[in-house]
């Protein structure tokens, strides 16, 4: 079984950006809703609720650059191509060339934290945003709580100078994805296993050192853009907060206070789930995400 098997319906296509080459699935019809998925995953990540949402939206949901069969372009010396900014950029890109210059953005995780700057850096372009299962990067790094930093260490230890943490990752992949996948310790089976060997696929040592990138572009470019629009700048459109309780992010902030600076109309709760809501509870995403995108 394929990527496609698990998204029935949808057509695949590779849309080049001025970054990136970008893996991306598109299925139904109706308002554009994109989806952005977060690491250790892909697109797939979103095969429980996309063929659902399908039905009454075009929803399109891509490979972030550095992830599953998008490209993995160099960094840079300053790591600047895996920002969530140049990120952003390439999820801007692929809807105008798919030709939609608004539309709706869902993101989990990393995912989340490029649709929070693209929402930042293109206001024109995103409609509604959902957030699932984060607080701000700002937030996070100004003062990060000794429980979530230990839940969290992959953060700082991705973050080290190459080849340090690739050499220790790539040294045996598959307890890297297995391990990390169980978060919480909740267990694995809450992911479909061909939505596992999906994410086993992907886990290569290109995909690892993108990975690496983008958790160094984070912790330097990220945390300086943040900080420099932190107080300055809102997100006008409206949010939906979501997380889990029993997730990192539930059990060590207070989500929407956390939000309050960067969101002008906003709304959330937690839903019973650890940190992989869309497939552990795909039920409640999909209920929040029809109440809050209107088709």
């Amino acid at each position: 079984m394929t990527a496609a098997d698990l998204l029935p319906g949808f057509a695949y296509r590779r849309i080049a950006t001025a970054g990136a080459e970008i893996n991306v699935a598109v299925g139904g019809k109706g308002p554009p809703l994109l989806l952005l998925h977060g690491n250790p995953l892909t697109h797939v990540a979103w095969h429980k609720v996309a063929p659902d949402l399908a039905r009454d939206f075009t929803v399109v949901a891509m490979d972030l650059r550095g992830y599953g069969d998008s490209s993995k372009p160099d960094g840079g010396p300053d790591h600047a191509a895996y920002t969530f900014r140049a990120m952003a950029q390439d999820g801007v890109e692929v809807m105008a060339a798919l030709g939609f210059d608004r539309f709706g953005v869902a993101g989990h995780d990393r995912g989340a934290r490029v649709g929070f700057r693209m929402a930042l850096d293109h206001p024109d372009a995103v409609a509604r945003l959902a957030l699932l299962d984060i607080v701000p990067t700002h937030h996070v790094l100004s003062a990060p709580p000794l429980g979530w930093a230990l839940e969290s260490y992959h953060w700082f230890f991705m973050a080290q100078k190459a080849p340090f943490p690739e050499r220790l990752i790539c040294a045996d992949l598959p307890y890297y994805i297995q391990y990390k996948l169980n978060k919480q310790g909740v267990g694995l089976e809450i992911f479909a296993p061909e939505a596992m060997a999906e994410y086993a696929r992907c886990t290569t040592p290109e995909q690892i050192h993108a990975v690496c990138e983008d958790y160094r572009a984070t912790v330097t470019l990220d945390f300086a853009m943040d900080d420099a629009d932190f107080g300055r700048k809102r997100i006008a459109c409206p949010a939906l907060v979501l997380w889990g309780s029993n997730s990192h992010v539930g059990r060590h902030f207070r989500p929407l206070a956390a939000w309050a600076p960067w969101l002008a109309d906003y709304r959330g709760w937690a839903i019973p789930t650890g940190h992989y809501p869309a497939e552990h509870r795909p039920d409640l995403v999909l209920a929040a995400f029809r109440e809050f995108f209107p088709a």
